[in-house]
């Protein structure tokens, strides 16, 4: 099915534009070809590496993340959980000819899915082989934490990957989704200059209560017996909650470093901090941190405003 024309002249827009799907900017440094079809069930030339971590009945199917192209958005949880864990993996937007149709064809309004598979209402999505297709950045995080080892043995900890979901629905919750009303707390179908005033009220409120409450929570839980020695969130392991964790501090840090940088300085959430750094400096993250794989915070989730980064608290 075509993606309507309508849709595709709407990717680039200029700077500073609503974010509300399928409306977005592409960074121009980073172009991408929209190819006339998407094609779902192709086989994606796969990175060489190999994860040790995967079921051996699911070593065949490839992976592949549907996400607006050139954005670190809420598909970059979905990159880490597979970058951190070495599985490979097929970034179709980015990494094939389909670009942001692979996205379009999918939420096109008369996509109506497949037999197993009801359609997605917005990416991130994950298809893994030719029969599953699954959306909602929590829920693909729960269906790969055992895959890729990212969850403790269900053998062994029967609730512990609902404890680390619950980790991960807290942390983008306050995190990420309220850090995106910061600069559009009316409507994501306007311009944020359709509602600075708002805004602006919102930031401050956000700076002031609602980051020293989220952060101070998971300071908390990593001071917390169930963290097992403070290093990491649930169990002494690295699990996908800690790469989420390392991603909304991260995005957090673009969009509001002077406040985010008294935060740090204040010494009242070292542990969050402490784990941000120990993440990052993780192997195979710190690599993927430094390769063209990584793309750039631009005007997605985390925007960086300087008049919503006011100091005075």
């Amino acid at each position: 099915m075509k993606a309507p024309i309508t849709l595709v002249h709407r990717v680039t827009l200029p700077s500073r534009s609503p974010f509300v799907f399928p409306t977005l900017r592409l960074p121009a440094s980073r172009p991408h070809k929209l190819s006339r079809q998407f094609q779902p069930h192709l086989n994606f030339k796969m990175s060489t590496r190999a994860s040790k971590r995967q079921k051996p009945n699911d070593a065949d199917k490839p992976f592949q993340l549907i996400y607006w192209p050139g954005l670190p958005g809420r598909g970059e949880h979905i990159r880490l959980a597979f970058e951190a864990s070495g599985t490979p993996y097929t970034d179709v937007s980015n990494k094939t000819d389909a670009g942001a149709n692979c996205v379009l064809t999918q939420i096109d309004a008369k996509n109506t899915g497949d037999d197993h598979n009801p359609p997605a209402l917005a990416p991130p999505m994950l298809k893994h082989g030719d029969d599953v297709l699954i959306s909602q950045t929590p829920n693909i995080l729960l269906y790969l934490g055992p895959k890729l080892g990212l969850v403790p043995d269900v053998n062994d900890d029967p609730v512990g990957a609902y404890h680390i979901n619950a980790l991960t629905l807290t942390a983008l919750d306050g995190l990420s989704n309220e850090a995106h009303d910061v600069h559009h707390p009316v409507a994501v179908s306007l311009y944020y200059e359709d509602q600075k005033p708002e805004a602006a009220r919102k930031a401050k409120d956000y700076r002031e209560v609602r980051l020293p409450k989220f952060l101070g929570y998971f300071e908390r839980v990593l001071a917390g017996p169930a963290s097992k020695g403070g290093e990491y969130l649930y169990g002494g392991k690295l699990s996908y909650a800690d790469l989420v964790l390392f991603q909304v501090v991260d995005g957090l840090g673009f969009a509001f470093p002077r406040r985010i940088g008294k935060m740090r300085e204040s010494g009242k959430y070292e542990k969050v901090f402490g784990l941000h750094e120990r993440v990052k400096g993780l192997e195979k993250v710190k690599a993927y941190l430094e390769s063209d794989r990584r793309p750039e915070y631009s005007e997605g989730i985390y925007r960086h405003y300087p008049e919503l980064d006011e100091e005075g608290e």
